[in-house]
């Protein structure tokens, strides 16, 4: 307990002036990124999803609180092991920070082309946490089975256990017509966003029953609820998600387990820039909260969720959505 008290302490204290510090109006009501920036310059086209966060114009929030204050973290995930899909970037990177921070250790899964972002984010939640929190790099694509096993053994090999798994990986692109939809995109869309899932869940849970607390977050959205026409096979994944999420929940609870999913709503990731047109940009801020969210206010939820705060809730979906929509 002293060198969890310690460990604390040293965070508390550090200098925050390298934290992720809001812009003027990122948290107030009207405000949106710019719609006018184009995707090549954000790390996206209009076919290749996801683009990559160091390339953006704004800087996303990843620690800092709504109301301008660092995260304070209490030593929620001392001697833990955190296994992070699309830990490199917008929600999957704050997340890591976060749970870095309350002491865990890191394993990231991304694609190659975002290194640097992943670099990024190891080197800074190694500044951060003055070297206490290890993270491991694992560049593989989620869409294959096989890269589930190996990402779950590089993670036990590394660090000895896993303790919590972040199912975040996704993707999308616009479309408007079911009848332009191409299969390939259609099938691509669920590989990523579903069928990961159920990959790195089956490779992970025989680790995760070893360990008293350990559990899965998988990270859904609003628009599984809301319907979204323009992003029909994204939002049926994500409907998918939370019937997994579900389900899942009630097969691993006899071994308890816990398994829970986040709703996000409009949030400003590189996803959000890399993949939507100017009109879809322009209405991020048109929810009841008017403005989207920043990749924290997904984050800190996720930590609620997998720590011993948590410990009575499983199967649930919560909305962060910023009013879009009410359980």
């Amino acid at each position: 307990m002293q060198a969890t008290a310690q460990a604390v302490k040293d965070v508390l204290s550090s200098d925050d002036s390298s934290s992720s510090k809001p812009k003027p109006g990122q948290f107030d009501r009207g405000y949106q990124p710019d719609p006018t920036a184009s995707k090549e310059s954000q790390g996206g086209d209009d076919s290749r999803p996801p683009g990559v966060q160091h390339t953006m114009p704004d800087t996303l929030v990843d620690d800092v609180l709504a109301n301008g204050t660092p995260y304070k973290p209490v030593g929620k995930f001392e001697g833990r092991v955190w296994l992070i899909t699309g830990g490199d970037s917008g929600i999957g990177r704050a997340t890591a920070i976060l749970a870095a921070l309350e002491g865990a250790n890191v394993s990231i899964v991304y694609l190659s082309a975002e290194q640097k972002d992943a670099e990024d984010t190891r080197d800074y939640i190694t500044q951060k946490t003055q070297g206490r929190s290890q993270v491991l790099l694992l560049p593989m694509d989620v869409k294959l089975e096989a890269n589930a096993i190996k990402a779950v053994d590089a993670t036990v090999s590394n660090f000895g256990r896993i303790d919590v798994l972040f199912l975040n990986a996704a993707q999308q692109l616009e479309n408007h017509d079911i009848t332009t939809l191409e299969s390939k995109q259609w099938e691509d869309t669920f590989q990523v966003n579903m069928h990961h899932m159920f990959y790195f869940s089956k490779a992970a849970l025989p680790h995760l029953k070893k360990n008293k607390g350990a559990n899965i977050v998988t990270n859904a959205s609003v628009n599984a609820f809301i319907g979204r026409p323009d992003l029909l096979d994204y939002t049926s994944t994500k409907g998918s998600i939370v019937a997994f999420t579900r389900a899942l929940a009630n097969q691993q609870a006899e071994h308890g387990i816990r398994v829970n999913t986040v709703a996000p709503g409009p949030i400003v990731t590189p996803l959000v820039p890399a993949t939507f047109g100017k009109e879809n940009l322009s209405q991020l801020n048109s929810g009841p909260l008017g403005r989207p969210g920043q990749p924290i206010e997904i984050a800190a939820p996720v930590i609620f969720l997998a720590s011993w705060d948590a410990s009575y809730v499983t199967g649930v979906t919560i909305h962060v959505s910023g009013g879009q929509y009410v359980a």
